[in-house]
């Protein structure tokens, strides 16, 4: 939905769900039946909401953010009202007609769009907006470089005493150890080291072969360690990665880019502590594709949502760092009416160069974004793998993937033809993320 012209599927408008409860409960609302008070005007959509109480929830949403407002008491976005609201657009646009905002919606639209047309904040400052004491900055990044230093060095000996002892050791002593040492790496502010152990904390016993997985992680942890350790002999690219990597935040300094960006893919992981929500999107003109991050505290979605399959207009800052895939997003994104194509891609060997260029930049990187072109899902002994469709070579799907449901919709889609895919490409495997077929080129089909 632009001005008044493109609107969003049903299915994009389900791929914006944070989680399957929310998916069922906004189908149930996307009919005309709880819903009176509905409109729509440049770029927003409104209606009221009869629910369990006499008051209605009153429920908005900006499709150029998107954004979403309700007075419903949930804390997921979108919440079930937003998305049945979007979902009746979908099925029956003459139930939601043309008209002006209600006086319950202006106020939050207005911020909203004053926000939009107001100049650009500077990143930091004062409560009163005046600028930064650049000193005080650098004492503060000094004195918490010098305390990440301390628990590198400490990581260090953690993980020449586990050597030392012998990796069948590590099955003994337990979880208790590894949380103690990440709570250390908390304590001396590396978010990036403490996850990192906990990794290694979760590989003993984690099935065959988990000490050769022990090892292999060890080994990429203790090469964080030392180049935290030596950052200042670094590539200035390089140094930039491994302050990321370690848990400092690189900043989105990047020359901002204006383009057509289709969003390929959506999805969430969860931890105990935090929900992280990665969007990738590829734009059109640049050639170029990004990924958007956003998170939510335990048990909560994260604010940002993008339709699957969706042409957006909009801008992007990209991150410092190898490979400049993290980008931050500007304030709007307007959808836009034009036909979707999806990124070029190639064979899987120029899947495995790419992924491979990319660990140069970055030895830590789990796995790389890319598109295979003309591929077939086929079972082999080992698994399902995606193979060219000249049978020169294949690559093998995660263990992850080959266990949801995507994995089917692919298979389907397919029909024992080729088709082109886009996902994560690493040292485990492939992990489709979504899809396109010859007969439909435009329909992105979403695999997670």
């Amino acid at each position: 939905m632009n001005a008044m012209g493109v609107r969003w599927t049903a299915e994009q408008v389900l791929a914006l769900a944070p989680d399957d409860a929310s998916r069922r409960a906004g189908s149930r609302l996307g009919t005309a039946g709880p819903w009176s008070g509905t409109g729509r005007g440049e770029g927003v959509v409104w209606g009221l909401c009869a629910g369990s109480g006499g008051r209605p929830y009153e429920t908005v949403v900006d499709t150029t953010g998107p954004a979403y407002a309700c007075s419903c008491p949930s804390r997921k976005f979108p919440c079930k009202h937003a998305l049945g609201l979007l979902l009746l657009q979908a099925s029956d646009e003459t139930a939601v007609p043309v008209g002006a905002a209600p006086e319950w919606a202006g106020p939050w639209l207005a911020r909203r769009r004053g926000r939009a047309e107001s100049p650009a904040r500077p990143a930091s400052g004062g409560a009163s907006g005046g600028p930064a004491d650049p000193e005080a900055a650098r004492r503060r990044a000094e004195r918490r470089a010098a305390r990440i230093t301390a628990g590198a060095e400490e990581l260090e000996q953690r993980l020449a005493d586990l050597l030392r002892g012998g990796l069948a050791a590590a099955e003994q002593a337990g979880y208790g150890l590894w949380e103690e040492t990440a709570a250390r790496m908390v304590d001396a502010q590396a978010p990036g080291l403490a996850g990192r152990v906990r990794e290694l904390g979760a590989i003993p016993g984690s099935g065959p072969g988990w000490p050769v997985r022990l090892l292999e992680e060890c080994a990429l942890t203790h090469l964080l360690d030392r180049a935290w350790l030596t950052a200042d002999r670094l590539p200035a690219g390089l140094a930039t990665t491994v302050r990321t990597r370690v848990g400092l935040t690189a900043p989105a300094d990047g020359t901002p880019v204006r383009d057509h960006w289709l969003v390929l893919a959506q999805y969430d992981t969860a931890d105990a502590r935090l929900t992280t929500r990665r969007v990738w999107l590829y734009g059109t003109a640049s050639r170029r594709t990004a990924l958007l991050l956003s998170f939510g505290a335990a048990g909560r979605a994260p604010a940002l949502a993008l339709p699957v399959g969706a042409l957006l207009d909009g801008e992007l800052t990209p991150h410092a760092g190898a490979g400049r895939l993290r980008a931050e997003p500007g304030e709007h994104f307007v959808p836009v009416d034009a036909p979707v194509v999806p990124p070029p891609g190639g064979p899987v060997g120029a899947a495995l160069d790419a992924y491979g260029r990319a660990l140069r930049e970055d030895p830590w990187l789990d796995s790389w974004p890319v598109t295979l072109r003309r591929v077939v899902p086929a079972r082999a002994e080992y698994g399902w793998q995606l193979a060219d469709a000249d049978g020169r070579e294949a690559l093998p799907l995660t263990p992850a993937a080959q266990s949801r449901p995507g994995l089917w919709r692919l298979v389907a889609l397919s029909g024992g033809g080729p088709v082109t895919v886009f996902g994560e490409c690493g040292h485990r495997g492939f992990t489709p993320l979504a899809a396109w077929s010859p007969e439909a080129p435009s329909e992105t089909v979403p695999l997670v």
